[in-house]
């Protein structure tokens, strides 16, 4: 009885979170503009201050300069033209790695994987518009929320223990067929073909691709969560992990087929 109380046993203080960060994210999608770019940005400034603090623990004022000018400069990426993007995205990460000695591989991959996904959220719901927004991350929510139920409750097999301990193969299946089951009612209301339920599931597959990214990361450094700041999900690298798979495969089909 006990196992199975602490089986669920996070489960309110993520439903609370969830609650606050879907009030708080729905409010900048719906307002778009620059209300939404200036929380993309602070987004991914915490998470660059977030994986500096982990890469290097005794840097805190280095993860502080860093997540700053990070975050100055998807904001700054998002008012520029399309030319100036990667040069002003990439200015962050060659400044982290002239001052981080500790595991600059890992902070080059995945600082620029940060900054690229964060422009291309922002990318998204500027040039494609809401709908389009809220597809991705419906697409995301379904493939974490069905993963993270199904595992719990059917369990079995691990999809990587690893890496991701605690990630189940019943869970990652159930994310696709969640993923496909969105796409499948977007591309209804868009007046999209079934290659956009192909893409849904494609988009599925990248978020958790990104979560098992940082899941390695974590264990590569030894830590159980990037930070505390959201109760019950650890920090935004950890919340986000799966928004920024998602939103970089996005950016990368996008650029491959125009």
């Amino acid at each position: 009885m006990n196992g199975a109380k602490d089986r669920w046993a996070d489960l309110l203080p993520r439903a609370l979170s969830a609650a606050v960060m879907i009030a708080a994210g729905g409010f900048a999608v719906w307002t778009g503009g620059v209300v939404f770019n200036a929380v993309i940005a602070l987004c991914c400034g915490g998470m660059v201050w977030e994986l500096v603090r982990m890469l290097a623990p005794a840097r805190s004022g280095t993860a502080l300069q860093l997540g700053a000018i990070s975050a100055v400069a998807v904001l700054l990426a998002s008012l520029l033209p399309a030319l100036w993007v990667l040069p002003v995205l990439a200015a962050p990460v060659a400044a982290g790695y002239s001052q981080i000695s500790e595991r600059r591989q890992y902070f080059t991959g995945f600082a620029l994987w940060v900054l690229l996904a964060g422009f291309g959220f922002i990318w998204l719901r500027g040039q494609m518009g809401m709908a389009w927004m809220l597809w991705l991350i419906c697409i995301v929510v379904a493939t974490d929320v069905a993963g993270y139920f199904a595992g719990k409750a059917i369990g079995g097999p691990k999809f990587w223990p690893r890496v991701s301990p605690k990630k189940t193969w019943s869970g990652t299946a159930s994310g696709w067929i969640a993923a496909a089951i969105v796409g499948a009612i977007f591309a209804a209301q868009m007046g999209q073909g079934f290659g956009f339920v192909v893409l849904s599931v494609l988009l599925s597959m990248a978020s958790q691709a990104g979560d098992v990214a940082e899941s390695a990361l974590k264990r590569k450094m030894g830590v159980k969560d990037s930070s505390a700041l959201i109760p019950g999900h650890g920090g935004l690298f950890d919340r986000f992990d799966g928004m920024l798979g998602a939103a970089a495969m996005f950016l990368a089909v996008a650029a491959f087929w125009g």
